[in-house]
């Protein structure tokens, strides 16, 4: 698994990208956006079914381009407003992106079992 430092933040790019590039389009791409790629922080870009990602990232000494096409399914972007071109996510949240986790899926509560004053389970004494 990839770990980043707390000071790496991570964009992912909203608008869809032609796969076909690599490092110079992906930079192009960035620049295009208003930000340097050569800041130390990480871009993810997705295509138009989301189903190919690639990361962009500059160390200091060099590029780094990570790809990943997804077999089924989609990724599924964080909520993010209509008028953002970029949204701002942590490493733990791009490590679930990349892992396939749907941040849009419902999510399942907690069951409360009926207890009685004892804490005894009443369904077990039926």
């Amino acid at each position: 698994m990839l770990t980043f430092s707390p000071a790496v933040r991570v964009f992912v790019v909203v608008a869809p990208l032609d796969m076909r590039g690599s490092f110079d389009a992906l930079a192009g791409a960035t620049r295009q956006l208003g930000l340097d790629p050569t800041d130390g922080h990480l871009y993810l870009f997705l295509n138009k079914r989301r189903r190919i990602a690639k990361a962009l990232w500059f160390d200091g000494s060099g590029w780094c381009v990570l790809a990943k096409r997804l077999e089924t399914g989609s990724y599924q972007l964080p909520a993010f407003e209509a008028t953002d071109t970029r949204v701002q996510i942590d490493g733990a949240t791009f490590a679930s992106l990349l892992a396939g986790i749907d941040f849009t899926a419902a999510r399942r509560g907690w069951y409360r079992r009926d207890l009685d004053r004892k804490g005894i389970d009443t369904d077990l004494l039926t």
